[in-house]
């Protein structure tokens, strides 16, 4: 059923991101900040979707895990330097978060999901530079905090490609984290479960002892 789902929307995939993504802009308010919010989900949203039904969900979704941390941990490192503080005085400015994410997205879709289609790669990529320019409209970030944000979102998007030593020892250190995570998330399970029987059993003799 999974792989029936991901060929049918495999083979629609370029009628469903120019769908997608303009009932994003239909939907969203008249306001440009609030729209380029809206995108900024919109983007990498319907790029895993397109990933999923490719196969490639899992590294995808590690990709961005990555860039979004390498983003807010920049922002972090920063602290008060003025390279970190936005045009309208507020600090993590640097670099740009909606456009590290919209950035990511597009690059996605153009090189692995809409290959072939340039109208359906044109309009991605001027949604992705739309989210940029509604921040600096906005005055939340200034070209620069932009610029790098489409970097960081670009390079995380695609480093790593070629097979080859540095991509296979990334891909084994990937493989060990989800093996602790899925032990870690069994472990855990277990406890609440345990944790659980006791309070279920701790309520029963609490009723009982009230009702002798």
């Amino acid at each position: 059923m999974g792989g029936t789902l991901g060929r049918w929307v495999w083979q629609r995939r370029l009628w469903l991101v120019g769908l997608l993504l303009g009932l994003t802009v239909i939907t969203a308010p008249r306001d440009a900040e609030r729209l380029g919010d809206r995108l900024q989900v919109a983007l990498p949203l319907v790029a895993w979707g397109c990933a999923a039904a490719n196969g490639q969900a899992g590294e995808y979704a590690l990709r961005f895990v990555a860039m979004w941390t390498a983003t807010h941990g920049t922002k972090a490192a920063l602290g008060d330097a003025p390279i970190n503080i936005r045009p309208h005085g507020g600090g993590d400015g640097f670099p740009s978060a909606h456009t590290s994410a919209s950035v990511f997205g597009a690059s996605s879709l153009v090189h692995d999901c809409v290959t072939g289609n340039p109208w359906v790669q044109g309009a991605v990529i001027l949604t992705a530079g739309y989210v940029g320019g509604s921040r600096m409209q906005a005055k939340a970030h200034d070209v620069w905090q932009v610029l790098f944000g489409a970097l960081y979102g670009w390079l995380f998007e695609r480093m790593l490609r070629r097979p080859g030593p540095a991509r296979a020892a990334v891909q084994r250190g990937l493989r060990r984290i989800g093996a602790g995570l899925a032990v870690g998330w069994t472990r855990a399970c277990a406890l609440l479960g345990a944790l659980g029987q006791r309070i279920r059993a701790a309520a029963r003799g609490s009723d009982a002892g009230r009702n002798p």
